[in-house]
């Protein structure tokens, strides 16, 4: 992924909150479009207080190129920006 489509991606409306899929496994989370900043080689993401909430508590940052997946999602399932996806076939 490069920067200027994951600014195409932040820029579509109606916007939809884009989850993103990070090399290691985590994921990080974007659930409005005015909390992500994009520069050449990284993006910061405002975690925000609650889910409707476009005030950022705290920044989490991520390497663009580390991005293997992009999903949009409806921003009503639960957050789960920082955690790492779940391995399969471990029966939890």
């Amino acid at each position: 992924m490069s920067p200027e489509e994951l600014i195409e991606l932040l820029e579509e409306r109606p916007f939809m909150a884009l989850r993103l899929h990070l090399a290691d496994g985590r994921v990080r989370e974007i659930r409005h479009p005015e909390m992500a900043l994009v520069s050449e080689t990284h993006v910061a993401i405002g975690v925000p207080r609650g889910d409707e909430s476009k005030v950022a508590q705290r920044f989490t940052f991520c390497s663009i190129p580390n991005i293997i997946e992009v999903e949009p999602f409806d921003i009503h399932e639960r957050g789960r920006n920082g955690e790492k996806g779940r391995k399969k076939g471990r029966g939890r």
